[in-house]
């Protein structure tokens, strides 16, 4: 694994209206090559930090860093380099497939020869080739997802963050996806995905941190947590501790 840390979270913290933190002081580095799960209930600030990693939820509250540029100074640079899939992917349903994925490719400007073998690539891989031709309105949400997914791949971004990426994904896609991330995390991408299916962040991740009441309890490497636990285990002691 690389050293380089190509996502760096600096005492983040996010406080809506109520005054009620939704992240509070949130510190964690992801480097290239690594598999980084994050891991909590629903609502413990998973989304939250997520949101301010790739620019969509302001903050006022600490630091963000992608590839060294600072999410609040630097955003065009660090979306440059930077793929993101939310939980719930909101695209142009008057767009066709292929529409969607060469309007993405040229926001990165990616050359003809390039797109066309990376879409078609990752089309075949998610069994979807036949259907780039269909309107996005027409899709299923799985379909809708691999098209999110596909869209994200496009530019080989050295820094992958998805929501909850297994959400509406049947098996084989599901395999697939894995698949994929392994295959980019060999070539140097870091990845930073949040998940509440602990036995695929077990076999997926070679780090991990447990977020509760938007607050960082526990992260490492897989082994430091688990000693020799399941992750299942350590998360429901680390939960009960805290």
């Amino acid at each position: 694994m690389s050293d380089k840390v190509m996502l760096a979270i600096k005492n983040y913290s996010k406080s809506y209206s109520e005054g009620k933190k939704a992240a509070d002081d949130v510190t964690l580095d992801v480097c290239s090559g690594d598999i980084y799960g994050f891991i909590g209930h629903n609502g413990a600030g998973k989304s939250t930090t997520i949101r301010a990693v790739v620019g969509v939820l302001d903050f006022t509250e600490g630091e963000i860093y992608i590839d060294g540029h600072s999410v609040k100074d630097e955003p065009l640079l660090c979306k440059q380099v930077t793929a993101y899939i939310p939980d719930n992917p909101d695209l142009y349903d008057n767009l066709t497939g292929i529409q969607y994925l060469n309007f993405i490719a040229d926001v990165f400007e990616i050359g003809a020869a390039e797109r066309e073998e990376r879409i078609k690539k990752y089309a075949d891989l998610f069994e979807i080739t036949d259907s780039l031709g269909d309107l996005i309105s027409s899709y299923s949400h799985g379909m809708k997802q691999k098209i999110a997914i596909i869209s994200a791949l496009i530019h080989k971004p050295k820094l992958l963050v998805l929501d909850e990426p297994f959400v509406g994904l049947d098996p084989k896609a599901t395999f697939t996806l894995k698949e994929i991330m392994h295959e980019m995390c060999g070539e140097g991408t870091a990845i930073f995905f949040s998940t509440h299916v602990l036995d695929v962040a077990e076999k997926l991740c070679n780090k991990v941190a447990i977020i509760k009441k938007g607050r960082i309890i526990a992260s490492g490497t897989m082994e430091e947590l688990t000693e020799g636990h399941s992750l299942e285990e350590a998360f429901l002691e680390t939960d009960n501790e805290k």
